[in-house]
């Protein structure tokens, strides 16, 4: 069969790929520590479950329109308003079904052949295949562990080219857990004003932060309306990852250009999920709230945990709810020469399933969530420390 070449040029998603691996071995009865999962342990919030049965009782399961029906709209813009210190109006914004189908919509409203993406690593695997399909070229911007793995404008002004159309900032990071500081934010900014750059706001993790970091975004910098896209999701922060709810928040013209793409693909996100997100919009943030306190704790714990182990290093996430470990030390020529095979090794020999830093443009790290129990955290990590110790034991 002859395929487009735009479905060429990208892969399926590893961590989607980690996770129906890890699906394989617990369907034959194989006790998997599951490090890979993306998303909260948690359940969703009952006050937001509610409104759903009532949405549905009520029979709100009509089309409506593209971007979302106006109270959810609403909704988000002050709710962005509020937690972010953004200034968008209803009309400068879109609901989409996900994060990523926001992310997608955006991207394609914008970049054409030709056009350069500049993509900090590590990096959440679906940005360079987004920028590829849509056409455009990801130019992938290193970042250090020494560093903490952070992003700054003096690194983003070296890679700017008169091509690049657009930077793509993530943070908190997946899968890092880096975090821009709001003062590095601010000349990032700076530097893509200048050059007239599109800049590019993933906020998914943005209420999971730890220490002296803080929830911040982009929006709420001075004049940058419109040079700013923020890409948003309720996924995280509400447990609503099989919802399907994230938006767009983005100067008028843009939003419309989405909107007009949208009302020829998916049409509007999911009737029953809008009015869902509503009470999760204008409801309490305690939820989120005592994710974050269970999340700190598991950091602290897998943090220590992985320190233990000879050869491996840590960098300390400043948010998310990922660690991402360097085991270049760890690898070896003739059984794991690179993080792939590592991570395969993992499941095969240990059950544990872990994403390879391959995936995220970093090679010698893996990444672990750490959304999972104290107790499986505490098992995993026995493994890992079994596991490697073997290996170093029968190391040629």
């Amino acid at each position: 069969m002859h395929l487009a070449d735009r479905i060429n040029r990208i892969e399926v998603s590893a961590t989607l790929a980690v996770s129906a691996e890890a699906e394989k071995y617990k369907s034959q009865g194989v006790d998997v520590v599951d490090f890979g999962p993306g998303e909260p342990d948690f359940p969703t919030p009952e006050h937001i479950k509610q409104a759903a049965i009532r949405a549905i009782e009520q029979n709100f399961s009509k089309y409506t329109a593209v971007g979302g029906i106006l109270p959810l709209r609403k909704a988000i813009v002050e709710w962005h308003r509020a937690q972010l210190g953004s200034n968008y109006e209803p009309t400068e914004s879109i609901a989409c079904t996900g994060g990523k189908h926001a992310l997608f919509n955006a991207m394609h409203a914008l970049i054409s052949a030709g056009d350069e993406v500049l993509i900090p690593a590590p990096y959440w695997v679906t940005f360079p295949d987004i920028v590829k399909y849509a056409g455009g070229t990801p130019v992938i911007l290193p970042t250090r562990a020494e560093e903490g793995f952070q992003l700054t404008a003096a690194a983003v002004e070296q890679a700017l080219t008169p091509r690049t159309r657009m930077l793509i900032v993530n943070s908190p990071n997946n899968p890092s857990g880096a975090v821009v500081p709001p003062g590095e934010f601010a000349r990032i900014f700076a530097a893509c004003k200048q050059r007239g750059v599109w800049l590019l706001s993933d906020e998914c993790y943005s209420h999971f932060t730890y220490g002296d970091a803080r929830p911040f975004s982009a929006a709420s910098i001075a004049d940058s309306k419109p040079h700013v896209i923020i890409i948003g999701s309720l996924s995280k922060t509400f447990a609503m990852t099989g919802w399907r709810l994230g938006y767009v928040l983005a100067p008028k013209p843009l939003v419309d250009a989405v909107a007009k793409l949208q009302s020829q693909s998916t049409s509007n996100p999911n009737s029953i999920t809008q009015h869902a997100a509503i009470a999760a919009l204008t409801g309490s943030m305690a939820p989120a709230a005592a994710m974050l306190a269970e999340y700190a704790r598991r950091r602290a714990r897998i943090l220590a945990g992985l320190r233990e182990i000879p050869g491996v290093t840590c960098a300390e996430p400043q948010g998310a709810f990922y660690v991402f470990p360097n085991v270049a030390r760890l690898l070896r020529p003739d059984t794991a020469p690179d993080t792939l095979a590592l991570a395969r090794r993992l499941l095969e020999r240990a059950h544990i399933a872990v994403v390879p830093g391959d995936a995220f443009g970093m090679t010698g790290y893996i990444r672990i969530s750490y959304a999972t129990s104290m107790e499986r955290i505490e098992e995993g990590l026995r493994r890992l420390a079994r596991f490697f110790q073997a290996a170093a034991t029968t190391a040629p």
